[in-house]
């Protein structure tokens, strides 16, 4: 059987979920994508998935070899478009995935420009505020705002100075006891996301300590939206924990007010993050080229308006 070909089947499964899924992409029979996939184990020595009635997952080993697989065959696609004198046409599919304000205020208004400057690419931008697994799920590009762990990934810094900052309405604060250390949290309402944290919140160390101080709470509403908490917030609701371009135009209006201003975790980077070789596909790279200085542009200045 031939490896090259076995990986497509093996990605494309990954791709669509499901070895029936893969099937019908690629117009094969269960069994032929089985056959690929059990070929594909042969030769790794050991098990590349685990597998359902219904779902597939990757085991360690095929987590690993996926991001293998990938990178073959996007050279093998590079080779190909070189041989047929496309190298320097962007064209295909663009996958993008970024948290939901973040993707829908800033990097989308770029992506449109993008795409008119590349009429041959299309762009699915997939807007979740959790971190996507790139290779599993088949994504070109990530932003993400984070510390990066160590990883095979890439990473192109757009952006720094990104904090978390807690914040409530006046009208909240002046009914409220005051918010002076961050163990006060506990005697408030808190209006918390999914994403930063359902049951506590940490905060750095006090003076003179090494330890980070967590502070546990009992939400009064746990919501998977920027920005319903962020509405939720400004109605008086609680307190709420957000990135500081969330709630800098409240800031300035004055619909919100910032607490514990001395105990904000360190600042933030904002990178970039896609699959090792995937930089090298025509629309990745276009894309690079168009949207860093402008996604670092866009940064320095929410950076700096400094809430």
């Amino acid at each position: 059987m031939d490896r090259i070909d076995a990986m497509r089947v093996f990605v494309a499964a990954l791709d669509e979920g499901s070895l029936a899924g893969a099937g019908r992409l690629l117009g094969r029979s269960p069994a032929a994508v089985s056959r690929a996939i059990a070929f594909l184990e042969q030769q790794v020595g050991a098990p590349l998935l685990h597998r359902t009635t219904r779902t597939i997952k990757l085991s360690e080993v095929g987590e690993r070899y996926a991001a293998a697989c990938r990178r073959v065959l996007v050279h093998l696609q590079e080779a190909e478009m070189v041989a047929a004198g496309e190298q320097v046409t962007p064209r295909g599919l663009l996958t993008i995935t970024a948290p939901p304000i973040s993707g829908e205020e800033i990097l989308r208004p770029i992506i449109d420009a993008y795409l008119e400057a590349y009429p041959a690419v299309s762009v699915n931008l997939v807007l979740v505020d959790r971190n996507a697994n790139l290779v599993e799920e088949g994504i070109d590009i990530a932003l993400r705002v984070a510390e990066l762990p160590d990883s095979s990934m890439m990473a192109v810094k757009v952006g720094e100075g990104v904090r978390r900052v807690v914040a409530a309405s006046p009208r909240y604060l002046a009914l409220h006891p005051r918010i002076e250390l961050p163990g006060d949290l506990a005697k408030h309402r808190i209006v918390t996301t999914t994403h930063f944290g359902q049951e506590a919140w940490v905060f750095p160390p006090a003076a003179g300590s090494p330890i980070a101080r967590s502070v546990s709470f009992k939400p009064r509403l746990v919501v998977n939206s920027v920005r319903a908490a962020l509405g939720a917030a400004v109605g008086g609701l609680g307190v709420t924990r957000l990135y500081c371009y969330h709630v800098a135009e409240r800031f300035h209006d004055g619909s919100l007010q910032l607490v514990l201003r001395d105990a904000e975790p360190p600042a933030m980077p904002v990178n970039l993050l896609m699959p090792q070789g995937r930089q090298s596909l025509p629309k990745v790279r276009a894309f690079l080229d168009f949207a860093v200085p402008r996604l670092r542009t866009a940064f320095a200045r929410l950076t700096a308006e400094r809430p």
